[in-house]
């Protein structure tokens, strides 16, 4: 006798034996038993939910005999024939098989024909997805104005490839996924129906495979019970899915509380030879290391919540209180972060092995229980701290602390100084710069021919208060002026730079070295404050010898800016492309209105390019190009000589064309 598969055999007949899904069965019944069915429904959701179950039941409920009611009766002839797939009335598509304009339009002339044996002509479109647009579109006007006494059902696993116009035109049903706790009461029903004696964990285990899809707990579970035996075990349900067992992650566990990489080698070779399924160990994995983070934050009182055996959940009770909270969570999320990758990766058994062994070794790979960096902790864990806190100090700090011939003042105000200052930053990292031997990687890439200007910096104590505005102006050559008595440590190598002072009666005003670039900030003497008392910056260089550098004039701009002055926008400056050479500026901007921001604000701009000591540079806009709309421009594309015999070989045209920026053209 042919076997019948589980599946096929408990399929639901009516709207009460579907698992699941209790808000589509409620609207679908009220429909039936008031006798008001829409035109069209679109029933999409995941594989094996119950779309095509639940079709079939509404088709009954509408045709049957003892029809308007809730559900069908399944004893009359027409709930019969309809089961047994033979319904005249009732027509089921292959959308993958049918999916052509023909099939559709000979569908069209069906439609006309009014129902023969039942009360309702209804077609169910299995796989909808699979029309061609053609098809979609020679039922758009069936579907917008139907004949009376005509249903469609379509059913996808894939929605989002619907025409928005077909979406439009149906009641849009969307099926959930089941519950872990769903398909264990189904499976356990089942189960009793077949007199068959089985353990809770088999079956929740089961339930946990299928992935919230009715059809594959069924498939599963028919597959388990293949085996034979007296009775459904937790060992034989893993041995026949392949599926691997608690003694396995408990081993597991072991080895990475003890940082045992030979020991999680090993297990990595068992879980091949034993042909367990990578992608289910993933979400096992995950799951457990779920579990065990929640009990190592909550204890006992979390227990009922995570619904494991009594016997699962004892062991995992053991092994939290091993594993500090910090790892298990980072271990938590790096296996989630995983489980696409390896099961995707060429190489998956090396992509496992490779994640194992970082979960061994998180704890050296990363000091786990510090979230942040703070003092040195006690005796015990000094190392970890140390190794934390360096890591937060600023690059500059450590090239000051390195330093044997810096002072531990400096050190500690460059550690202090605040990131996002508008004053007080470059010129400190230029003072660290000066006294450093280490190359600065930020000089790495070009020496610049003259210098950029950079906001002014207080390393020491100097400070200028000139009205509202305050001014800090710096002598890199004494870090610590403001402190009286006390006496600065100066390097005399060869190699030290020369700073440059504006001879305005400061003492030791000498030359300029012309051939070394001038990277630190310059001893000023009031040339940068106005007579007025409005403090300016000062840029080490004279009006019209500032730097043609675009992105130090912003960086000025937003320093200004930052200080309550009128300055052009950042986001408008940032956003235009900028060529400053010869002492000629000139802004391309990418719109129309860019280009009106920046005529309404040249008065601003022109102002700005003085202050930074730029006021002989020629400002000039330039438009952008006039909007072009993109079937023009195919068509232009088109007709290009050099184009046309790549266009007749391949048998192609242009399909997209857009112009390109104004910098590459």
């Amino acid at each position: 006798m042919k076997h019948l598969s589980l599946a096929a055999r408990y399929r639901p007949q009516n709207f009460a034996q579907v698992a699941g899904q209790d808000m589509v069965k409620a609207v679908l019944s009220r429909a039936a038993a008031e006798d008001r069915p829409a035109a069209a429904y679109l029933l999409s959701g995941t594989r094996g939910v119950g779309k095509t179950t639940i079709a079939r039941i509404f088709a009954k409920a509408l045709n049957c005999q003892h029809a308007p009611g809730p559900e069908p009766c399944n004893q009359c002839e027409q709930c019969r024939k309809i089961t047994q797939g033979v319904h005249v009335d009732v027509t089921e598509i292959d959308g993958a098989s049918n999916n052509s304009v023909e099939d559709a339009r000979s569908l069209r002339e069906t439609i006309g024909y009014a129902p023969m044996e039942g009360r309702y002509k209804i077609f169910i479109i299995d796989e909808a997805h699979m029309l061609t647009r053609n098809a979609f579109n020679a039922l758009l006007k069936t579907l917008e104005e139907p004949p009376e006494r005509v249903v469609f059902i379509f059913a996808t696993t894939e929605a989002h490839k619907f025409p928005i116009t077909i979406v439009s035109r149906c009641q849009h049903f969307v099926f959930r996924h089941l519950s872990e706790d769903a398909l264990f009461a189904h499976l356990t029903a089942v189960l009793r129906k077949e007199n068959a004696a089985f353990e809770e964990g088999a079956v929740r285990l089961i339930a946990r495979r299928a992935a919230g899809s009715v059809r594959d707990s069924m498939s599963l579970l028919d597959q388990t019970l293949a085996l034979g035996g007296e009775e459904l075990t937790i060992a034989a349900t893993r041995q026949v899915l392949g599926l691997a067992g608690q003694e396995l992650f408990a081993e597991l566990f072991a080895a990475l509380q003890g940082q045992d990489c030979a020991a999680v080698a090993n297990l990595c070779g068992q879980i091949l030879q034993q042909g367990v399924d990578i992608g289910f160990f993933m979400r096992e994995l995950a799951g457990n290391l779920r579990n065990l983070f929640l009990l190592r934050q909550s204890g006992q009182a979390i227990v009922p919540s995570l619904r494991l055996p009594a016997d699962e959940a004892a062991l995992w009770q053991g092994i939290a209180p091993q594993f500090s909270a910090a790892h298990l969570h980072a271990a938590w999320q790096m296996a989630l972060d995983a489980q696409r990758g390896i099961v995707q990766s060429p190489e998956p058994a090396a992509a496992l092995e490779l994640l194992l062994l970082n979960l061994a070794l998180l704890p050296q790979l990363l000091p786990v229980g510090q979230a942040t960096p703070g003092p040195v902790g006690p005796a015990g864990g000094a190392g970890q701290g140390t190794q934390h806190q360096a890591q937060a100090v600023p690059p500059s700090a450590q090239r000051m602390e390195n330093s044997a011939e810096m002072p531990a003042g400096s050190a500690q105000m460059a550690q202090s100084r605040p990131r996002d200052a508008a004053t007080g930053q470059h010129a400190a990292n230029d003072a660290d710069d000066a006294e450093s031997d280490e190359p600065d990687a930020a000089q790495s890439f070009a020496a610049p021919t003259h210098r950029p200007w950079r906001p002014g910096a207080q390393t020491g104590a100097a400070q200028l208060d000139q009205g509202s505005t305050n001014t800090a102006i710096s002598d890199m050559g004494s870090p610590n002026q403001g402190s009286p008595g006390q006496e600065t440590p100066r390097r005399e190598d060869s190699g030290h730079r020369n700073f440059r002072q504006e001879d305005s009666g400061q003492n030791g005003a000498g030359p300029r070295d012309s051939d070394q670039p001038d990277t630190s900030a310059s001893v000023a003497d009031g040339q940068g404050l106005n007579k007025g008392g409005a403090g300016t910056p000062d840029q080490g260089k004279r009006e019209g010898q500032a730097a043609c550098n675009w992105a130090a004039f912003c960086d000025f701009c937003s320093s200004w800016q930052g200080a309550g002055r009128d300055m052009p926008r950042q986001h408008l400056l940032r956003s235009v492309s900028a060529t400053w050479t010869d002492g000629i500026l000139r802004l391309a901007p990418k719109a129309e209105t860019q280009l009106f921001q920046l005529e309404r604000g040249r008065e601003e701009l022109t102002a700005a390019l003085a202050a930074y000591g730029a006021g002989q540079t020629q400002l000039e806009l330039v438009a952008p190009r006039p909007y072009r709309p993109e079937a023009e421009l195919i068509e232009e594309f088109s007709q290009r000589p050099e184009l046309q015999p790549c266009l007749e070989v391949l048998n192609a045209r242009v399909k997209g064309c857009r112009p390109v920026d104004q910098d590459n053209r």
